[in-house]
């Protein structure tokens, strides 16, 4: 192999680590406990930082254990002024919102009031798989 093709080879391989994921935009609402049984893990507990997919999200059950990082990125009404608190939240996708618009994950209550004040109801949010 000729060193001009190492050295395509190295600058490619650093390009795919170095590359960033594009966060997706969409809202959140949440839902409260009893969190089980859920669509992925039956009566599995995963915890509370959890979250409800979209139907395409869930990809029938595609989804289930995937990991991805919420952030709220703002109000999408006129209730609560400033409902981010201006962290991030990892959660695990265990179920299925059945109800959830393209763009809407359901997140758990204890995970919504990471990221926002729970009284907002419903938040733009951004989030990455991670």
């Amino acid at each position: 192999m000729s060193s001009m093709t190492k050295a395509f080879i190295l600058i490619a391989m650093v390009a795919c680590l170095t590359s960033t994921a594009h966060a997706i935009a969409g809202q959140a609402t949440f839902y409260t406990p009893p969190y089980l049984p859920s669509s992925c893990f039956g009566f599995e507990d995963r915890g509370v930082m959890i979250l409800a997919a979209n139907s395409g999200l869930f990809a029938n059950r595609a989804a289930c254990g995937t990991r991805y990082r919420v952030t709220c990125t703002g109000r999408t009404n006129l209730g609560v002024l400033a409902p981010c608190t201006g962290r991030s939240v990892d959660v695990t996708v265990v179920d299925l919102c059945p109800g959830c618009a393209g763009n809407q994950v359901d997140l758990s209550q204890e995970a919504f009031a990471v990221i926002a004040n729970t009284d907002a109801g419903r938040i733009n949010i951004e989030y990455n798989r991670i």
